[in-house]
């Protein structure tokens, strides 16, 4: 009997010992707090050895933290809705919607309206993704490339109508088929005091020490209001989806519709206002795109809503994963605005020296294919770096988009998707 009784134990696979192993692999504050600190001694090291400043110069994170904020914001939208089971792959339009409302409202009425007008833009289109998923069973993979292409047309023609029409208002304040007038600028913040200080350790290149105070010093420095309000929204959809019972109603959507509808949760108005945010903050995300640079342009939003996606994979799902997706991703998007190809060319022996790293790992867990393989890129871009000085430009214009295949595919195997995420439901179907 005693053998029938350990028998099921030593052979269950999902019990202890894999609660243990779960628990030991789990990314917990400390382990978060850790990395952070071995990727700035890794950056602090890359910069003594290639000279290139710009990886913790208080510049490139304050452009870096500018071009984040969009692509948090979408990947924040895509998180709301996808918690609550639905796809939406029309981040980008939605992005769209609001960056042009935001040029149509800022530049009479300032900067703060145009991004109150860009969430509401943005939530227009949440809502009609809403009703073809939730009300009609369109596929949502469908419904978001609509989206999209009814985004780009519709800003596309009423811009030549409202912008470049010959005698308006708009016109002759600046705009044309392609933009709108220019408007005011948003207010920013600097904290006085800690911010020449910050800045003036930085000057002084010290290992470290002065990496650190570029950062820091950056997010202390002519920081935009909307960064502080992207930052704010991050907190609040934290504590709004994982500590309130409106959350948990929310995500129980996304993984069981049918158990939810059968505690009471009206599984279509929880859909339809997860939708309607994700719009809403993708909408900012765009406005944010015109207000920083005081203008709608047509194509402005240039694949970030996609990015934002992306970030919301890498992230799991969890605002705290957007968040640090959304910085990697800015980060590399702000060499665009900067010419980094000298900077952009120092990490491709960062990036060699990571893919080492993983090799290490690979074969040492027996895939030795893999391990080859990452020996191999490691190898050929080592050589890259140690040949050239610089990197093209057009190769640092792609950089983000590189990133986000690397990052992905690097964090697939620990991805994990809420259940019933793009899946058919109708009221009542478990009954």
């Amino acid at each position: 009997m005693s053998q029938n009784l350990t028998a099921p134990v030593a052979k269950d696979p999902g019990g202890k010992g894999g609660r243990l192993a779960a628990a030991r692999t789990k990314l917990t504050y400390p382990k978060v707090l850790l990395i952070i600190a071995g990727a700035l001694v890794l950056l602090s090291l890359l910069r003594v050895v290639t000279g290139a400043t710009d990886l913790t110069g208080s510049g490139q994170y304050t452009a870096a933290l500018n071009a984040a904020v969009p692509i948090g914001l979408a990947g924040l939208g895509g998180l709301w809705a996808e918690r609550s089971g639905v796809i939406n792959i029309g981040l980008e339009g939605m992005m769209m919607l609001g960056a042009f409302s935001a040029g149509f409202v800022g530049w009479e009425y300032g900067p703060w309206a145009a991004a109150l007008a860009g969430i509401l833009g943005g939530a227009l289109g949440g809502l009609i993704h809403a009703i073809a998923t939730v009300t009609f069973g369109v596929d949502h993979i469908i419904s978001g490339v609509a989206v999209n292409i009814m985004a780009l047309g519709l800003t596309q023609f009423l811009a030549k109508l409202w912008f470049g029409a010959e005698g308006s208002a708009a016109a002759q304040a600046g705009g044309n088929d392609k933009q709108s007038p220019p408007m005011d600028d948003m207010p920013t913040f600097t904290v006085p005091g800690l911010s020449d200080w910050l800045l003036s350790i930085e000057k002084h290149h010290w290992f470290l020490v002065s990496d650190l105070a570029g950062i820091l010093g950056s997010l202390v420095t002519n920081v935009s209001w909307l960064a502080v309000l992207a930052a704010v929204v991050f907190v609040l959809s934290f504590f709004v989806l994982w500590r309130s019972s409106f959350g948990l109603r929310l995500r129980s959507c996304g993984e069981s519709p049918v158990a939810a509808e059968s505690l009471g949760v009206n599984v279509y108005t929880y859909k339809y206002a997860a939708v309607i945010v994700s719009g809403a903050l993708a909408g900012l995300g765009g406005a944010f795109l015109a207000i920083y640079v005081h203008i709608y342009q047509d194509g402005q939003t240039g694949g970030r809503g996609y990015i934002g996606l992306a970030t919301m994979i890498f992230g799991n799902w969890r605002p705290g994963g957007v968040a640090m997706g959304a910085g990697l991703f800015g980060f590399m998007d702000a060499f665009q605005l900067r010419g980094g190809g000298t900077t952009v060319h120092a990490l491709l022996l960062l990036l060699a020296v990571l893919l080492v790293g993983l090799a290490v790992w690979k074969l040492r867990g027996g895939h030795r294919l893999q391990g080859i393989a990452s020996i191999a890129v490691a190898a050929l871009l080592a050589l890259w770096y140690a040949t050239t000085d610089t990197v093209p430009l057009e190769i640092v214009s792609v950089a983000p988009y590189i990133a986000t295949l690397l990052v992905l595919s690097l964090a697939a195997q620990r991805l994990r998707a809420p259940k019933a995420i793009g899946k058919a439901y109708r009221r009542g179907q478990g009954k």
